[in-house]
């Protein structure tokens, strides 16, 4: 699915204005066809236009084709096995291209700018309308939010929409002027400040805005700033302007102090126990989370009037997990019947579960990642408990939740001819060191599966990772409460989760990344060690789906692997074991200047079920693709002359 975003700057954000005044703990919402600017003149337009701006979080968080544009081409994902073009543009590894008018182009850019005009108009007329100051600063958070996401894909971009510079325009226009990248800059400090002096110290209800979260998103806009300033790897930017590199350790410096007052003055946020705590679906919203796209199971309010039951892949649902599952149902064991009769049978089947979910093959993770020398490579695992929190990689059978004759089938026939019951485990990932003991010659199935002596499972190892079968991302998986026991009727639906934007927890790697970048070396490894000391605590498995008896820490382990001297790629690993596959990868590695470096080259064994062997793959990463190409359906919609139009795009997507 190709998509064209067109830039209405006259349109208010009319994503379903819900009543932001209410005493509920999760916002309420009343869905409306439209809102017109006239609705902004009243205290119950200001409150629903308030609440619009939360939930126009859902139309690019969640959304897999968003996910996509963050996370495909970096070092943590390729395009999978069943990818179509929006996965295999955004590889640049020769199999697609990047064009102004592929979904990566679209990206963010129409939701933001709408949204961004909606904020306006709340700003221009709260006060008159009698709205209370930390209400009107909910807007200015939500104007820099969504600046600070146009900035950083985009480069300059307007801040005139048609009535002035960070005003609310009501006319359609059609002629546009980029600001650059330090007006916009300037803008987002400045709303950020202003929030921040405002908020509220705890949220007025579940999930809405407060002073550290207006805090985080400032210390990480200090934090991209800085870099771009001191431009180590000289990435143009656009429009063209000068930078002052000489200041860019003041913007570092303030990012580390903002992330700091955060961490030490936390409010009502706090770090989970465990890794685990932060991402099981149980419990959502939870006081590390700060922000997120919210969803339920409401299917009217919930989803913005869209069933969960649909299954479509569009916005505003919350499909993204799709992407990241492979299709682990072509599984096909051998079983009898209740009559004795040899069958075949799918031992682990689609159901609605964190683990699993709807299969689409669509992104698939680089195998180098779970190697020697990997974020994830063998050391890691073995002490580090965001590797069983992140990933699926043991698939346990359910074959009898799916009712019918299936649930008089008492076992499948596994590995090594071995009985595999129901609820046990049917397939398993192993560590790289395991691969030698593997015999994938033996193994009975279509899909490459190996044996390990004495185990009923089948395995392989994580260094055949392929384009067709890898570990899952559990973290953002699928999690229902009506499935009543069996598979889940609405399992190829969107997830009524929320999506999580922004963790109390990134506090830590940002003055980690500034204190690196100011010479601060023992600051920044405290920090860091904040994160790892938590990550060795572990009281559940996921992967067993067992509560421990005797909880794991490896804290002193974790803390005695982090090295000396932190370095920036030591930042960038770290922040790949915390948000794996949850849309940071790309910013984290434009902001960094490390794209081309880290993500040049990768391997992975290919796109056949039987494929083991990895290849290697090479990426074109020029640095003009360090911003993302004007929508071309914003540049169509524009009335100016083609020479104009060519030079507001971005150069290296020029014709």
């Amino acid at each position: 699915m190709k998509t064209n975003s067109f830039k209405k700057w006259g349109v208010i954000c009319i994503l379903g204005a819900m009543l932001a005044s209410s005493c509920s703990d999760i916002l309420d919402e009343e869905p409306r066809s439209k809102l017109v600017p006239s609705f902004f003149t009243t205290k119950t337009g200001i409150e629903g236009g308030l609440t619009s701006l939360y939930a126009h979080l859902r139309y690019f968080y969640g959304n897999g084709y968003y996910l996509n544009s963050l996370e495909t081409g970096t070092d943590e994902y390729t395009y999978g096995q069943s990818a179509d073009g929006n996965f295999k543009d955004a590889d640049l590894s020769g199999v697609g291209s990047m064009t102004p008018t592929n979904s990566i182009a679209g990206g963010c850019w129409g939701e933001a700018f709408t949204c961004i005009n909606t904020a306006s108009g709340i700003i221009e007329n709260g006060a008159e309308a009698g709205i209370d100051a930390s209400l009107l600063a909910e807007a200015y958070f939500f104007r820099a939010f969504d600046y600070f996401l146009l900035v950083q894909t985009y480069g300059g971009v307007p801040l005139d929409l048609g009535a002035g510079e960070l005003k609310f325009n009501t006319s359609k226009v059609r002629t546009s002027v980029r600001n650059t990248v330090p007006e916009v800059y300037a803008a987002i400090f400045a709303d950020l400040e202003k929030a921040i002096a405002d908020l509220p110290e705890k949220p007025r209800q579940t999930g809405t805005a407060t002073k550290n979260l207006a805090r985080l998103y400032l210390s990480k806009a200090y934090l991209t700033y800085a870099w771009w300033l001191q431009n180590p790897n000289q990435i143009p930017t656009y429009p063209e302007c000068s930078r002052d590199a000489s200041q860019a350790n003041n913007y570092f410096q303030k990012a580390y102090d903002i992330a700091m007052q955060a961490i030490n003055n936390p409010g009502p946020y706090k770090l989970q126990e465990t890794f685990y705590d932060v991402n099981v679906a149980t419990n959502d919203r939870n006081a590390e989370i700060m922000l997120y796209a919210d969803h339920d199971e409401n299917e009217k309010y919930g989803n913005g009037g869209a069933g969960y039951g649909w299954g479509g892949g569009g916005s505003p649902e919350n499909f993204a997990y799709w992407m990241e599952t492979w299709n682990y149902t072509e599984m096909i064991a051998k079983a009898k019947d209740k009559e004795g009769k040899d069958i075949t049978l799918n031992p682990v089947q689609r159901e609605a579960v964190q683990a699993l979910g709807r299969p689409w093959t669509r992104m698939a993770p680089i195998a180098d990642n779970f190697m020697e020398g990997g974020v994830w490579e063998d050391a890691v695992k073995a002490i580090d408990s965001r590797y069983d929190a992140t990933f699926t990689l043991r698939y346990h059978t359910n074959w009898q939740k799916a009712g019918g004759d299936n649930a008089s089938i008492m076992f499948v026939q596994g590995a090594n001819g071995q009985q595999v019951k129901h609820g046990d485990v049917y397939f398993s990932w192993v560590p790289e060191s395991e691969d030698s003991k593997i015999n994938y010659t033996g193994a009975d199935g279509k899909l490459g599966f190996g044996e390990m002596a004495g185990r009923p499972d089948f395995v392989v190892a994580v260094n055949h990772i392929s384009r067709k079968k890898y570990p899952i991302n559990w973290k953002i998986g699928i999690y229902r409460t009506d499935n009543n026991g069996g598979l889940g009727s609405k399992v190829n639906g969107g997830s009524p989760r929320p999506w999580n934007i922004a963790k109390f927890s990134e506090f830590y790697l940002i003055a980690a990344e500034a204190a690196v970048k100011l010479g601060k070396n023992d600051d920044a490894k405290k920090l860091v060690n904040v994160l790892r000391a938590r990550a060795g605590k572990q009281n559940f498995s996921q992967n067993d789906n067992v509560k421990l008896d005797q909880p794991i820490d490896n804290s002193a382990a974790m803390l005695a692997a982090t090295p000396e001297t932190i370095t920036i790629d030591y930042i960038l690993d770290e922040r790949s074991r915390e948000f794996w596959g949850e849309g940071y990868r790309w910013f984290d590695l434009v902001r960094t200047q490390k794209w081309a470096e880290r993500a040049g080259t990768y391997r992975i064994a290919g796109s056949n079920p039987t494929d083991k062997d990895l290849q290697t793959f090479r990426r074109d990463i020029p640095v003009g693709y360090y911003l993302r190409p004007i929508p071309q359906g914003q540049l169509d919609g524009m009335e100016m002359d083609d020479e104009a139009k060519k030079a507001y795009q971005n150069p290296a997507y020029r014709n």
